[in-house]
Order: structure tokens, then C-alpha cells, then sequence
């Protein structure tokens, strides 16, 4: 099975960001990925509700929501209203993440879970099987264009070992860093989904990038 592309939004041009999601529609991108920001879980704010609402406007694609944020449980419903399929929360900003994976999937959003690069894939034991998607962070959160942490290979792996062996179905995501040169190294590891932002955003042909990636 071929590689599912998820660009995110973070890197494009915000001043035409209706042309940037048409260009994605028109592309083999699989997912179109948001990552939120409030500035207080990371550090850095991005957009929020009224920016995913005009990306869903007009996207032809799922919308992958990455809230990186304190407190997402009480903006599960309002991004789903904003359009968001796949609504991402961080294992760290999470007391309850039984419970918000539950309410994730009550609103009708595939429930996923992101993990910092400090947080260890054995943490998601008891609940890998109420997740849809995992989503590795390899870098650290808040920016974008960052160096791809090499340890992130073994961690794919080990969470892959663990959905076997649970016999759950959960996807795999990578997110940060990814380029020609290691989406090869992460598919082989277990990699289901590649979120690019500055690597599809900052090509010449962003198209073509994104069909090369799909065929590694």
C-alpha cells in the first residue's frame, strides 16, 4: 500500500491560502493537515476556528486537525463543525485521554493522538485501540522547518510492534522534518501517513513533490 501525503497548511502562503488549497485538491495529498497553536502548549500561535473554517471551505480533502493545545477538549465540537475528520490530540495536554478519545469519536471524527518527542509509545497501552492515529512528532512542536530527530525510526517501529500486538488498527503518522531522504526509512519502519509542510510548500513543483513522495 502506497503512503498517505497529509501537507500541512502551517507552511503555505496564508495570503493565498484558498489557491494553496486548491493546488492541494488538485494534487495525490491524501489529507489536508491544520495544525493549531495557542501559544501556550507551544510556543507559538498559528490559527483557530475561522481559518479552518475558510481552509474547509474550500478543500476537497479531509481536513487532519492537530490541536496543539491546552484544555482541547473543550474545542473538540467546535473544530468538528469547522470541518475537521480527523481531530488530533496531544497525549501531554490530555488528564482524561480516555475520555476525550470517546468524546472525539461521539461528534463522528476519527480520534488520533499526538506524542512528543520525549514521550515514550508504551504510554498508549490500555488505549492504542481507541485510536484511529497515532501521530509521532519528530521534532519538536511550535515550528516549522525543523531538523528530523533520527530516533523517531525506532519509535515507529516500536508503536508498530504494539498495534500488532494488540491487534488494533491504528495508523500511523509522522509529523516534522520529512523530506525525500527519509520518507523511505519511515515507510520501511511502519509509517502509514507523512505530514510536509515546508518540503511540498517550498518546492518548485509542489505537485510533483507530492506525487514522488506517494510512490517511495
Amino acid at each position: 500500500m502506497s503512503i498517505l501525503i497529509a501537507p500541512s497548511v502551517l507552511a503555505s502562503d496564508f495570503a493565498n491560502i484558498q489557491r494553496e488549497i486548491e493546488m492541494l485538491n488538485a494534487s495525490e495529498s491524501d489529507y489536508i493537515h491544520v495544525d493549531i497553536m495557542d501559544g501556550v502548549f507551544v510556543p507559538n500561535i498559528s490559527f483557530g476556528v475561522p481559518v479552518t473554517e475558510a481552509i474547509n471551505k474550500h478543500a476537497k480533502k479531509p481536513l487532519d486537525v492537530h490541536l496543539m493545545i491546552v484544555n482541547p477538549d473543550q474545542y473538540l465540537e467546535i473544530f468538528r463543525k469547522a470541518g475537521a475528520e480527523i481531530i488530533t490530540v496531544h497525549y501531554e495536554a490530555c488528564t482524561h485521554l480516555h475520555r476525550t478519545l470517546q468524546a472525539i469519536k461521539q461528534i463522528g471524527a476519527q480520534a488520533g493522538v499526538a506524542l512528543n518527542p520525549h514521550t515514550s509509545v508504551d504510554l498508549l497501552e490500555d488505549v492504542i485501540q481507541q485510536i484511529d492515529l497515532v501521530c509521532i512528532m519528530s521534532v519538536n512542536p511550535g515550528f516549522g522547518g525543523q531538523k528530523f530527530i533520527d530516533n523517531t525510526y525506532d519509535k515507529v517501529r516500536k508503536l508498530k510492534a504494539l498495534i500488532e500486538r494488540k491487534g488494533a488498527s491504528t495508523k500511523i503518522e509522522i509529523d516534522g522534518g520529512v523530506n525525500k531522504e527519509n520518507a523511505p526509512l519511515l515507510k520501511e519502519a511502519g509509517a502509514d501517513i507523512l505530514v510536509a509542510g515546508s518540503f511540498v510548500f517550498s518546492a518548485e513543483d509542489p505537485i510533483s513533490t507530492i506525487k514522488n513522495l506517494k510512490t517511495i
